[in-house]
C-alpha cells in the first residue's frame, strides 16, 4: 500500500470511481459476450454520449457554487431547434447556424444569470422557469415536427478523424499522432513535476514513482490508441470525442489555473468568506450560468449533428444525466469541490452503464432504477467520506 500511494498519491479515494469505471468495462464485457471492448463500440460510446459529458463540464461548476441549472436540456433543444429552422427556413449556411444556437445559449445564460446574480432568485427557481419556456419555445417554434439539419453539421456529430499517410501500422494515422501527442505532453509533464517536486519542501520526489506513472499511463493511452484506430475502413477517434477532450483540457486550466477558476471554488466553499476577501460573487454567479448555457448549446449541436434533424423532444432528462455524472464524480453537494477529471470519469461511468446495459437487452425502465441506486450510492459514498474526515 505505501508503494501505490507513492505512484497514484495519498488519498487513494479519488481512484475510487476509475476502479468502478474499469470493473464495469470488464463485467459488461464479459456478460455481452465481449462486444463492449470493440473500436466501433467504443466509438459508439463517445459520439453517443459526448453531449452528455460536454452538459456535465458547465454543471460542475454551477454545482461548485452551490447553485443547479435544470434548465440545460431544454436550452440545448431550443438552440439547436433554433439553429436547423434557422439553415433550412432561412437557407443560411450551416456556419451561421451554429453562431446563432451559440448566440441563443449566450442570450439564455445572461437571462438566468441576471436572474440569479442580480434577482437573488435562487438557481434552482431560475433554472425550473428556464426548463419550462424553453421546452415550451421548442415545441412551439417547431409545430412539434423535426427539422433536418445540413449535411456539413453531420460531421460535428458524428464524424471521425481524417485519413492520411500511407497505413504501415494497421491504424488510422490521425488517431495514432493523437495518442502518441497526448503521451508526449503527459511525460512533459510528469518530468517538470519532478523538476519542480523539491521547491518547497527541499526534498525530490523518488524518481521510480513518477518513472511507474509514465510508464502506466503511456499503456493505457496506448491500448485506447488501438481500440480507437484500428476500426473498420472510414473510422478513427470521433470529432464528437476531439471537441471534447479539448473542452476537457480548456475547463481543466480554467477551474485550476484562473481566477476565475478559485473564484469559482470560494463562492462554493464559503459565500460570505469569498465576499469579504474581494470576490465579486455576483460577476461569478452570472458568468457561471452564462459558461452553462453556452455549453448547453454545444451539446445541442452535438446531437443534432448525430441524429441530422432537431425534434420536439430534443433535450428531455439530459440535466439529470448531466448532475448524475457532477455528483457520481465525487462534487458535493453542498458545493465548493468537485474537479473536471473526476466528472468526466463521473460521466464516463453513467455512459458505459447505458451502453453495457444496452448491450445485454435491458430495457430502458429497468437501466433508469439502476442509474438512480448508482446516484444514490456515490452521493452517499461522498457523505460518508465527509463524516469520516471530520
Amino acid at each position: 500500500m505505501k508503494y501505490i500511494k507513492k505512484v497514484l498519491g495519498e488519498d487513494l479515494r479519488q481512484y475510487t470511481m476509475v476502479v468502478a469505471l474499469v470493473a464495469l468495462i470488464i463485467v459488461f464485457n464479459i456478460a455481452s459476450g465481449e462486444k463492449m471492448v470493440t473500436s466501433s463500440n467504443f466509438q459508439n460510446l463517445i459520439s453517443g454520449n459526448a453531449y452528455v459529458l460536454v452538459l456535465a463540464l458547465g454543471m460542475l461548476m454551477v454545482i461548485v457554487i452551490g447553485q443547479i441549472d435544470l434548465s440545460v436540456g431544454s436550452v440545448a433543444g431550443f438552440a439547436s431547434m433554433v439553429m436547423a429552422i434557422t439553415a433550412r427556413q432561412f437557407n443560411l449556411p450551416w456556419y451561421i447556424a451554429i453562431l446563432v444556437a451559440l448566440a441563443i445559449g449566450m442570450l439564455a445564460g445572461a437571462w438566468q444569470g441576471f436572474f440569479l446574480s442580480r434577482l437573488g432568485i435562487p438557481g434552482f427557481i431560475t433554472t425550473l422557469g428556464g426548463m419550462m419556456i424553453f421546452r415550451g419555445g421548442v415545441i412551439w417554434i417547431s409545430n412539434s415536427i423535426s427539422v433536418p439539419v445540413p449535411s456539413e453539421l453531420k460531421w460535428f456529430g458524428a464524424g471521425y478523424l481524417p485519413e492520411w499517410g500511407p497505413a504501415f501500422t494497421g491504424m488510422n494515422n490521425s488517431t495514432l499522432l493523437l495518442g502518441v501527442l497526448a503521451i508526449a505532453v503527459y511525460i512533459i509533464i510528469q518530468l517538470k513535476k519532478y523538476a519542480r517536486s523539491g521547491d518547497i519542501t527541499g526534498e525530490k520526489e523518488e524518481f521510480w514513482p513518477v518513472a511507474v506513472r509514465i510508464v502506466l499511463v503511456t499503456v493505457v493511452i496506448g491500448y485506447m490508441t488501438w481500440i480507437f484506430g484500428s476500426g473498420r475502413p472510414g473510422t478513427s477517434f470521433p470529432i464528437p470525442g476531439l471537441i471534447l477532450v479539448i473542452l476537457i483540457i480548456l475547463y481543466h486550466l480554467i477551474t485550476e489555473r484562473t481566477s476565475f477558476g478559485r473564484h469559482v471554488y470560494a463562492v462554493g466553499g464559503n459565500k460570505s468568506a469569498a465576499e469579504l476577501s474581494g470576490v465579486n460573487v455576483k460577476r461569478t454567479y452570472f458568468l457561471t450560468m452564462l459558461n452553462m448555457s453556452i455549453l448547453a448549446a454545444v451539446a445541442g449541436i452535438l446531437f443534432v449533428g448525430r441524429s441530422t434533424a432537431a425534434g420536439p423532444a430534443d433535450g428531455t432528462s439530459w440535466e439529470m444525466d448531466a448532475i448524475a455524472s457532477v455528483f457520481i464524480g465525487g462534487a458535493a453537494v453542498s458545493g465548493g469541490v468537485g474537479t473536471v477529471i473526476a466528472t468526466m470519469v463521473g460521466g464516463l461511468v453513467m455512459a458505459v452503464l447505458n451502453n453495457g446495459l444496452m448491450l445485454m437487452g435491458v430495457g430502458a425502465d429497468k437501466t433508469q432504477v439502476i442509474k438512480g441506486f448508482v446516484l444514490l450510492a456515490a452521493v452517499a459514498f461522498d457523505v460518508y467520506n465527509k463524516k469520516n474526515r471530520r
